[in-house]
């Protein structure tokens, strides 16, 4: 049994009767592989930026980089990486699509989602005057929306559940 098979079968665990009659199984899948990727995405970040970084400049001579860009400049890669591996081949494992294309509108789609999350922010900040941390989870609640969309109808299109 491959690890894809393994953690299909984790995650189908807790597809139980009361989730089952409200969200697809698809569906369920792609808020789990998301929520753990978001998770380890938190994690990699508070480690990296309060301990690894220590809130310090990161200085590489030609330039100075603030510790919270540093911080999410290093962990976009790895959680871009598992991001796509769970997506790929555990809530979208049927996509007729082949890899290589997939990777590519995966990219379009996240950079379509850092560019949401930015100009969302700044809407809500600026314009709406909410705080910021209403603001942001405001804006997580329509990029989810956004990157479920994107996911199930560009990325893995035609996939079957």
């Amino acid at each position: 049994m491959t690890p894809a098979q393994r953690l299909t079968k984790i995650v189908d665990f807790f597809y139980i009767r009361p989730v089952r009659a409200v969200i697809p199984l698809q569906t369920f899948r792609y808020a789990i592989c998301g929520g753990v990727n978001l998770g380890l995405n938190w994690v990699l970040y508070a480690v990296l930026y309060n301990f690894i970084l220590d809130k310090e400049i990161v200085r590489l001579g030609f330039v100075a980089i603030s510790p919270y860009i540093a911080a999410f400049l290093v962990v976009f890669p790895i959680t871009f990486v598992t991001g796509f591996w769970l997506q790929k081949h555990i809530a979208f494992k049927y996509s007729p699509l082949r890899g290589r294309t997939q990777l590519f509108r995966y990219l379009i789609s996240v950079l379509g989602s850092v560019l949401l999350n930015y100009l969302l922010l700044k809407f809500f900040v600026e314009a709406v005057h909410l705080y910021p941390t209403p603001s942001q989870v405001v804006t997580s609640l329509l990029i989810i929306g956004y990157s479920y969309l994107m996911q199930k109808y560009f990325t893995f299109r035609g996939c079957e559940s």
